[in-house]
């Protein structure tokens, strides 16, 4: 899934030092993904946020599906780090590991 095909509201680009390609999955009414974006800005790290829940259609399925490649169980938040490295759920140690901070 191509996230700069999504429609800007729906997605979100957060400047700052890249540490990879990250990518996280979350819903707008998820506390442990405000948590995770929050941490990610705090270490003033470039990310891609989407709401998967504010997605319609073929993006929102497309969304599902690329969160089921990486967590099956498709929970939220789902971390990705350069489409192999994946952390479900706000793992603030795991991330700073992952990113090597």
């Amino acid at each position: 899934m191509d996230l700069f095909h999504l429609k800007k509201e729906k997605r979100s680009h957060v400047e700052g030092t890249h540490k990879g390609d990250i990518v996280i999955y979350g819903l707008s009414t998820c506390v442990w993904c405000k948590k995770t974006k929050k941490l990610l800005t705090d270490l003033g790290v470039e990310f891609d946020f989407v709401y998967v829940d504010r997605l319609e259609g073929d993006e929102e399925k497309e969304a599902v599906e690329e969160v089921k490649k990486h967590n099956p169980g498709l929970s939220f938040p789902t971390t990705v780090i350069n489409g192999e490295k994946v952390i479900v759920g706000f793992k603030e140690n795991q991330i700073r590991e992952a990113l090597g901070i």
